[in-house]
């Protein structure tokens, strides 16, 4: 219990930031874990969708002094790096399967 006035006040203010900066938090968690489902799921574009809205939601976050600047671009970078990956394995595994599909193609032609 605060002993002045002003500590009581403090206190105050104290507990409504809190509550912000919970709801803030909150909101980031909550897309960093759609971005994992999407990950998981193999599913681009939900994980581009995802990756757009976590990077939104972290630099509002930095921008009102909820979470360091340095952390909001770290947790990005690493989101994006993720996000690059499921790409490439994308991309990779389509020219794996049109090298399949060219090669029993050559294969079935009469000679």
């Amino acid at each position: 219990m605060a002993n002045t006035k002003s500590a009581a006040k403090r206190a105050r203010q104290t507990e409504r930031r809190t509550l912000q900066n919970r709801i803030v938090m909150t909101g980031v968690r909550t897309q960093q874990r759609k971005l994992a489902t999407a990950l998981s799921a193999g599913d681009h574009a939900q994980a581009q969708a995802a990756l757009q809205m976590l990077a939104s939601k972290l630099d509002k976050a930095a921008k009102r002094g909820v979470v360091h600047r340095n952390l909001a671009s770290r947790r990005k970078s690493r989101a994006n790096k993720a996000v690059l990956k499921l790409v490439g394995k994308a991309k990779a595994a389509a020219a794996t399967a049109a090298e399949a599909g060219q090669g029993s193609e050559a294969d079935q032609t009469p000679a």
